[in-house]
């Protein structure tokens, strides 16, 4: 690599930092490729990095969110808690780049502004905001699907004279919300996590909510000397079964329907689950996510333990979410949120039903009332899957740009390669099995794949890797398919990119599993990549296309 800071030469350049770059970096600096990060933050860590807020947390247990690349990384880093919070993950974050050398290699400060395919070259210029230039062999996506923030600005929002935070910008010297009066919009996970902790805290918290969502308690504790042995001692089998299972989570899923089992014994499923599994609770029965009488199982008997838990019966109806199918959006993984509203310091407002009209210099108005406000902060969430990708200007072959190839929604083949757009990869992005996963395995799984594929590729003397339309278009249908046979697209979420009016309504990550979607990967190459355009040893036209399967 010759590096200048002003323009840069390398096989490889990766956007982003998080935890998909940083592996991508290691992965591939390891197969020989050079390879530079570019980073638009000044530190490494992705959203682990930002979402600094009160009581940001993983929503996977700790052993199965952290890599597995390391059997000496896995043995070594002691994780102190089930669900760990953002400061503990960032630090497990800095350790790896720390351990495996991986800093020299990034760029930070130094945000992608455009990139652009030169077809005689086949390689890509990257222009970056502060006028650097790279020029790459491949381009390598790696912004995360919850990084661009949605900024909402309500009228008025100029004259409040308190302070405004975003969940996702949160201030690094945290914030004193003691003695304030403190108002959150928005009740997904960042909402929910923060909320128990700022009600603790503040003179008073309203929560203005649009439409409640279902939780399950994180179970959190401390984990111990004992277990912590027991958990390294199994590590390598607790992987497989991970790799082995829909979700990517460390435990053996239930095998059952739940409508094959009585009464007591889905409510006996049910408590065990509710006590320990966290996240994993939608995998307490084989077909709660595939079936609406089985869902609806579960959904009855998470809302009556909200309804347990909240003692005013205005507030509870309100916080038990219906209209949709339980896990069809994401649920938040909480610490005694519904029991916060038995705090004589916490209200709950519908804004639903009293929409919000304006912000006023003291705080914040509905349609019905007026707030008073210190602070306002907007837990509202991401543009997630395709904002980071969108922001830049990203040009493909013939001047096509990825905003307007994308502008019916984002269409991949295998959530890695675009049609149009070759040696350019995205890296747990749209139709692969991303935030339906355990997505640092996912990222894993593609890392691995696409490094095979590039050596593959170099070895070949292949110039040029792009996905064929016909094989880009399988896969959209094949997404499509696999997803409609679930409940997921029941519900407005950002999984059908709801979160963003005017955002076009496509089901956006892979619903096959993680085990089924290693197979379509296994199935690629064992076919030589044909679908990239790769031609074979024997052939310039490499192999036959294969079909999808349904696994």
């Amino acid at each position: 690599m010759t590096n200048d800071l002003s323009h840069a030469t390398v096989d490889i350049l990766i956007v982003g930092a998080g935890l998909a770059g940083l592996r991508a970096l290691y992965s591939m600096r390891e197969a020989g490729f050079s390879v530079a990060v570019l980073e638009a933050s000044d530190d490494l860590g992705g959203v682990w990095h930002h979402n600094r807020y009160p009581g940001a947390r993983c929503d996977v247990e700790s052993y199965d969110y952290s890599y597995m690349f390391s059997p000496e990384l896995e043995q070594e880093w002691r994780w102190s808690e089930r669900y760990a919070t953002q400061p503990e993950v960032l630090s497990y974050i800095r350790h790896v780049a720390d351990r495996f050398d991986l800093r020299p290699a990034i760029q930070f400060n130094t945000r992608m502004a455009r990139a652009e395919f030169n077809e005689s070259s086949n390689r890509w210029s990257v222009t970056t905001e502060d006028g650097r230039t790279w020029d790459a062999d491949t381009l390598i996506m790696a912004v995360g699907q919850l990084s661009t923030t949605k900024q909402p600005t309500l009228p008025g929002q100029e004259s409040f004279t308190g302070a405004i935070y975003h969940s996702a910008a949160w201030p690094r010297e945290g914030v004193d919300l003691a003695g304030k009066r403190v108002g959150i919009i928005g009740t997904g996970s960042s909402g929910v996590q923060m909320t128990p902790l700022i009600a603790a805290e503040a003179a008073y918290l309203t929560l203005f909510q649009r439409s409640a969502n279902f939780s399950i308690p994180a179970a959190n504790a401390p984990i111990s000397a004992e277990e912590d042995a027991a958990i390294k001692a199994d590590y390598r089998a607790r992987r497989t079964r991970a790799l082995n299972s829909p979700s990517g989570l460390g435990f053996v899923p239930n095998g059952a329907s739940a409508l094959e089992a009585s009464a007591d014994e889905r409510q006996a499923v049910y408590e065990a689950a509710w006590v320990r599994l966290g996240f994993g609770f939608a995998l307490a029965y084989k077909d709660i996510l595939l079936d609406e009488a089985s869902n609806e199982t579960a959904a009855t008997f998470i809302r009556d333990k909200i309804a347990a838990q909240v003692k005013d019966p205005s507030t509870r109806e309100l916080l038990t979410p219906r209209g949709f199918p339980f896990g069809a959006k994401r649920p938040s993984v909480d610490s005694n949120y519904f029991a916060t509203f038995n705090r004589d310091n916490v209200a709950l407002v519908d804004i639903k039903a009293d929409p919000i009209e304006a912000l006023t210099p003291t705080g914040l108005s509905t349609g019905n009332a007026h707030y008073p406000l210190d602070v306002l902060i907007y837990a509202t969430g991401f543009d997630a899957f395709t904002g980071s990708l969108l922001r830049p200007d990203i040009i493909g072959r013939d001047g096509l740009s990825l905003r307007d190839k994308w502008s019916a929604g984002p269409a991949t083949y295998l959530g890695l390669g675009v049609s149009g757009f070759p040696n350019m990869f995205v890296l747990v992005g749209p139709g692969s099995p991303s935030l339906l996963s355990n997505v640092i395995l996912s990222i894993e799984q593609q890392v691995d794949w696409l490094t095979q594929m590039l050596v593959h590729a170099k070895t070949l003397g292949a110039a040029r890797i792009e996905a064929s339309p016909d094989a880009e278009a399988r896969w959209v249908d094949h997404v499509n398919e696999r997803a409609q046979e679930t409940l997921y697209p029941r519900a407005a979420s950002y999984y059908v990119g709801a979160e963003i009016e005017g955002k076009p309504r496509v089901f956006m990550p892979y619903s096959g599993g993680v085990r089924g979607y290693r197979r379509e990967l296994e199935r690629v190459a064992a076919n030589g990549y044909a679908d990239f355009g790769i031609p074979s040893k024997a052939s310039a036209g490499g192999g036959t296309p294969g079909g999808i399967q349904n696994n």
